[in-house]
């Protein structure tokens, strides 16, 4: 995962993270002039303070769905999430623990905020209020991270097929290799996270393993699925530019668009776009089943996070 604080309170890692939350920078558009944005703060009674949207991991659940369900939890509020903002790591006063909580850009999407027993108020406030209205310090640098880069961004999501076997063990055309078990449930895991970003549009590159990988989403969504022959390592290898070309027009369509492709198209298909709009990509090993968010902004790559897995770790 890119933008990652692990000194947030200006303590050494000592202890490594044994509680595991997400959580959110909370935006929309500020009612009055579409082109300001306002930033939720709440209200925690328990703490008498003023904070992010956070929480723990349930069992079993990854920190993107955990930041949808502990913002609705908490606010009421349905919410579309983009980019990763950062991660914070700090020792839990009183105890030797340490948590570590990953908090990701959310735009509100719809709901209404309703007080309860957790959260009895929620504040929005310009960008520029924030900072003197949150009570910890940890807070504040989510936020200025978060307000390096433009909150209005477009989603472009790439994945790599999930598992399907060696290939030098599949006997068929390799073209029509299946995913494995293991990377049937990688493709299942795959669709709850990618509707986290709000996903309208799925297109892949011409192979069973990558359809079946974004199989779920598309029957999840009742939509279907572009087939990108551009989108293939042969493609790629014969004429780099040509899938260049497409994944810059695939994210011009508009919406959260997601591209299943290959692992020798991926990594310098998305450092050729790096380079050439001068983002610097965080270490990534680009396994089977993982996932690039990349926003823009004006056609402009601006940011890009990467999750590895959309499986929990174990």
């Amino acid at each position: 995962m890119g933008s990652t604080s692990d000194r947030a309170n200006g303590k050494s890692a000592s202890i490594k993270a044994s509680i595991f939350a997400a959580g959110a920078v909370l935006w929309r558009k500020a009612p009055g002039n579409p082109y300001e944005i306002e930033i939720a703060l709440i209200h925690r009674p328990k703490y008498d303070d003023w904070s992010l949207p956070k929480g723990k991991l349930d069992p079993g659940e990854i920190p993107v769905v955990a930041a949808v369900r502990e913002v609705e939890e908490e606010t009421g509020l349905q919410v579309q999430l983009g980019r990763h903002v950062a991660r914070i790591s700090y020792e839990v006063p009183g105890h030797r623990k340490r948590k570590r909580v990953d908090y990701w850009a959310a735009e509100a999407r719809g709901g209404e905020f309703v007080p309860n027993a957790e959260v009895d108020e929620m504040r929005w406030l310009p960008p520029d209020e924030v900072p003197d209205a949150l009570s910890y310090r940890m807070d504040v640098r989510v936020i200025t991270r978060f307000l390096e880069v433009p909150a209005d961004t477009t989603t472009v999501l790439v994945v790599r097929h999930a598992k399907a076997g060696r290939r030098s063990r599949y006997r068929g055309d390799d073209d029509l290799r299946p995913l494995d078990k293991h990377g049937r449930a990688q493709a299942e895991a795959l669709s709850t996270l990618l509707q986290a970003f709000g996903t309208t549009e799925i297109h892949t590159a011409d192979r069973t393993r990558c359809v079946q990988t974004v199989e779920p989403l598309a029957r999840a969504l009742s939509i279907g699925i572009g087939v990108e022959p551009a989108l293939s390592e042969e493609s790629y290898r014969d004429d780099p530019s040509a899938t260049q070309a497409l994944l810059r027009k695939i994210a011009t369509r508009g919406g959260v668009q997601v591209v299943c492709s290959q692992g020798r198209v991926i990594p310098p298909l998305l450092q050729w776009w790096a380079d050439r709009d001068g983002v610097t990509l965080p270490p990534a090993r680009n396994r089977k089943g993982s996932t690039w968010v990349l926003s823009l902004s004006g056609g402009k790559l601006v940011a890009a996070n990467h999750i590895d897995s959309a499986l929990p770790e174990t």
